[in-house]
């Protein structure tokens, strides 16, 4: 048997004992559903005790069916992390403007320094002159009789006058630097301001979508919050299963590299711990600091946002994917997850989960970038 095939089987077969183990495996990575309750009968003409709906019912005693509550969860749950990427390219932003403007005030501090220095040595200069008797040294030059004294006093005016012309230029320059460096530390300050309005938008936008998704969840009885993670998984599956099926992956098993080796040891020691959006480690991660926490581990940094690593990482086909390569996720590119082989990612889901597996087609497959291409 081929190594496609015998890869294949291993997935089903452990799909297979996800089922016998629980509704949901892994934070319903691989789950596969559950049977379906039979519909309910026709009314008769004495009305009927309650009849329990099967899951994704299109109502539940006139309210929204539990797959409409499933799709708009994870429309909540999609929309806090494209903020989350916001928030955090927000972050990486003011983090490296913030050195900028201590840097630039440290230039200014410096700068104005220097023109006191230069200041005070043209003062000097002046006051030797007045010592001098208050004549310009051409003039003393022409009291001179001596002739040697003469050329040695040409000699000295030269050096004098070149002295004057270089501290007069080299006054000027550090009066146009220290310009230069109040006007730069002036716009970085905008954009660091500009940076934290930034910020403190995608934070409230994130807190009200995790806060709508967790106050839906919680409406719902404990039977149904039952159903809708069979649900979740249920999707999870059957997208996994199209995928799979689809072709798109050719080679299931390819090899990785040595750095991807390092990246995927560190991803996988991660798994269990919880999703925290804006979290890089050590305790826990949002899905992008996942990923480049562990590329970094593998001695390659990479963007900090998903959204970044899109549009900074070399893009490969999914068919000469390989383990330790990112898959990016969704039309926004807000979420993403390092594929481990055998058509499976490690990654960080949402809120509420922790670190885990998952099949790499279960969700909305953007693209695949190469980190260490």
């Amino acid at each position: 048997m081929n190594r496609r095939r015998s890869a294949a089987a291993a997935i089903t077969v452990v799909c297979a004992l996800a089922v016998l183990a629980s509704p949901v495996m892994m934070n319903g990575a691989y789950a596969a559903p559950g049977p379906d309750p039979s519909p309910a009968p026709s009314a008769p003409a004495v009305a009927p005790p309650p009849v329990e709906l099967p899951p994704g019912s299109a109502t539940r005693s006139g309210k929204k069916s539990l797959e409409d509550i499933r799709k708009e969860i994870e429309a909540l749950y999609q929309k806090a992390a494209s903020a989350t990427d916001a928030y955090n390219l927000a972050e990486e932003e003011t983090k490296k403007q913030s050195t900028e403007v201590i840097e630039l005030a440290e230039d200014i501090v410096s700068g104005q320094l220097r023109i006191d220095e230069l200041k005070k040595r043209a003062g000097a200069a002046a006051r030797a002159q007045y010592r001098g008797g208050g004549l310009p040294p051409e003039a003393q030059l022409v009291l001179v009789d001596d002739p040697r004294l003469f050329l040695d006093a040409v000699g000295r005016i030269q050096q004098g006058q070149k002295a004057t012309h270089d501290l007069i230029a080299e006054l000027s320059r550090a009066q146009e630097d220290l310009k230069t460096y109040t006007a730069d530390a002036s716009t970085q300050w905008q954009r660091l301001e500009a940076g934290r309005v930034k910020k403190e938008k995608a934070k409230k936008e994130i807190t009200e979508r995790i806060a709508a998704a967790e106050k839906l969840e919680a409406s719902l009885e404990k039977d149904e919050r039952a159903r809708l993670a069979r649900l979740e998984s249920d999707a999870a599956l059957k997208a996994q299963t199209a995928w799979l099926g689809s072709g798109a992956l050719k080679d299931i098993n390819r090899s990785s590299s040595a750095r991807g080796k390092k990246a995927i040891a560190f991803a996988t020691e991660q798994i269990g711990k919880p999703y925290v959006w804006g979290a890089e480690g050590p305790d826990s991660y949002d899905c992008s600091g996942l990923t480049s926490r562990a590329w970094a581990a593998a001695g390659r940094p990479i963007p900090r946002t998903s959204q970044e690593q899109w549009r900074l990482l070399p893009r490969i086909d999914i068919k000469d994917m390989r383990p330790g390569d990112l898959i990016i996720y969704h039309q926004d590119a807000s979420h993403v997850g390092m594929y481990i082989g055998d058509g499976a990612i490690v990654h960080s889901p949402r809120p509420g989960r922790n670190v885990t597996l998952a099949g790499a087609g279960s969700m909305r497959i953007l693209g695949v970038v190469r980190p260490d291409k």
